[in-house]
């Protein structure tokens, strides 16, 4: 059985070389299954590419995508999903924080039936600031989106290939892959992970960059625009109710005096939340519009012992390259 080994790299030319050289070692020790690897550098700014191009060298089992510009690590998973030949896909980070050895308790998990198996990690070696920010993304999403109560979410993970066909027909222009595996299928399940410390150099994700990865959950929710509703009535009502009690108050005792400091107050909570509920809004028009003028979700430059695309080949409106992508894809 042909495994797909799909990792998105940025800024990892001391690293990748070395997780290609341990997942080819470890396949090795398998009877029964076979590996490729598909390297996606989101537009690294160090020479992450020619690491890419030296391990593409190596093994003849390595594909390289090199992407025109950053798109973000799931944008970059997407791009890799178009060159997948495997009957199954595993999903994993760059950076040697996790290890291909653990790949067969994936597999092993996933004989039992299921679809999609996420890693969790027994303990997570993210600075403290990331782990809050990750407990509390988690938090929000098990409220603001329709998924398995009982199933974490990571970065490394295990899908069979019909998931991965299915989540290429997206044609939004924020993925979110986790969100779009519960989408496609609610039979999932977790295994623990060791989670290993970082060897070299610090994480990629700023809060700017978690924070628009967070964001995109309105791909997969409505939850926000019912929100709104709820507090424009719940604000309405809320103001008639004291407009009501104020004028009584007032016809029974003339000489209450009306503050003008109280009134702002209410004016400005507000007048808070009707911006808030506008932004959301905003947020889901913004959304369908770059969807509507086919803003590409990636777009890929070049590729290694892939099929060489045709002289003037373009990318199509979400990004994939046109004509060539079903001979190269296998599709």
């Amino acid at each position: 059985m042909l495994v797909s080994v799909v990792i998105p790299c940025y800024n990892s030319e001391f690293t990748i070389e070395k997780v290609v050289d341990l997942c080819m070692e470890s396949f090795d020790k398998w009877d029964g299954y076979e590996c490729e690897m598909i390297l996606v550098n989101d537009y690294s700014r160090d020479k992450t590419f020619e690491a890419i191009t030296r391990a593409a060298r190596k093994y003849p089992n390595v594909k390289g995508v090199n992407l025109a510009k950053n798109f973000g690590q799931h944008a970059a998973l997407m791009a890799g999903f178009q060159y997948v030949s495997g009957d199954l896909v595993v999903g994993m980070d760059d950076d040697l924080q996790n290890h291909p050895d653990q790949i067969k308790q994936f597999l092993d998990k996933l004989e039992e039936g299921y679809d999609v198996v996420f890693g969790i990690y027994k303990e997570r070696k993210f600075s403290a600031f990331k782990n809050f920010t990750g407990a509390v993304s988690q938090f929000l999403l098990f409220h603001l989106v329709d998924r398995p109560r009982d199933i974490e979410m990571s970065s490394f993970w295990l899908a069979r290939r019909y998931v991965i066909e299915e989540i290429k027909n997206y044609r939004g222009n924020d993925a979110f892959i986790q969100l779009l595996f519960v989408r496609t299928t609610r039979n999932l399940a977790n295994i623990e992970v060791e989670h290993y410390a970082r060897e070299v150099g610090e994480s990629n994700y700023t809060f700017r960059k978690g924070l628009k990865l967070f964001m995109s959950f309105m791909n997969y929710s409505t939850i926000p625009l019912q929100l709104a509703t709820i507090f424009g009535v719940l604000f309405s009502l809320t103001g008639f109710i004291a407009a009501v009690v104020i004028l009584v108050r007032k016809l029974l005792d003339p000489t209450i005096y009306v503050g003008w400091s109280s009134m702002m107050c209410i004016t400005l909570i507000i007048a808070g939340i009707t911006f808030l509920m506008l932004g959301i809004i905003g947020e889901y028009v913004g959304k369908l519009i770059m969807t509507i003028n086919h803003t590409p979700l990636y777009v890929v430059r070049n590729t290694l012992n892939t099929e060489t695309p045709k002289q003037g080949e373009m990318p199509d409106t979400d990004g994939k390259r046109a004509d060539g992508n079903r001979e190269r894809t296998g599709e």
